[in-house]
């Protein structure tokens, strides 16, 4: 029997798959935008976020939803490696275009520095997937604490971010899709391009 196949027996395993499932890069990606809006400019920023969302998040995630369906993609989490680099790069271009637009149109500050820490951690994680599983389980989790650690109060969200963080980087373990060090690296990548991205802003 196949690690793999033993860890869905072991207790907690349903425990981890929940974590991963909510915390999926691809629900962060989409969740993220409109509260930092909301939470920055108020209602007008919540349409700013939507947008930036339906770009950032959505685009990605049709994608892989229709590798999924036909057969060309394992999962939605994107656990085979040699299988990420063309959704990956989806990604890429979609937060480089909503990058584009937000700064033409002149959206709120703190929304162009989340996208500009989206854009910085994909610039650091796709080159280094192509060799080694680097878990975006961890990046996009760590990114979204520091981002959301600007525009609620800093301690209580860092505290309770850390905890999720945790737990998050503990589920991917888990269930055998990474090793410590991937979603160690992980977690480094999402809160130094977050953090970098958002000071180089004044955010």
């Amino acid at each position: 029997m196949g690690g793999r196949e033993m860890a869905r027996d072991e207790p907690g395993t349903a425990t981890a798959r929940l974590v991963t499932g909510v915390f999926a890069p691809q629900v962060l990606v989409i969740a993220l935008p409109p509260v930092v809006g909301l939470l920055a400019d108020g209602w007008p920023g919540v349409l700013w976020g939507l947008g930036t969302s339906a770009l950032c998040g959505g685009v990605p995630a049709g994608v892989i939803l229709a590798g999924v369906r036909s057969g060309r993609l394992d999962s939605h989490h994107l656990v085979d490696r040699a299988s990420r680099t063309k959704p990956l790069l989806v990604a890429v271009c979609a937060v480089l275009a909503a990058l584009v637009l937000l700064v033409v149109l002149r959206a709120p500050t703190l929304l162009v520095a989340t996208v500009t820490a989206m854009l910085a951690a994909l610039a650091v994680t796709v080159p280094v997937t192509l060799r080694w599983k680097i878990s975006f389980h961890a990046a996009v989790s760590a990114g979204s604490v520091v981002v959301l650690s600007r525009v609620l109060p800093a301690v209580p969200t860092l505290a309770a971010g850390a905890l999720v963080l945790a737990v998050v980087c503990w589920a991917r373990v888990r269930l055998g899709h990474h090793s410590p060090a991937q979603v160690g690296a992980g977690a480094l990548v999402g809160l130094g391009t977050a953090w970098t991205a958002l000071s180089a802003f004044g955010a």
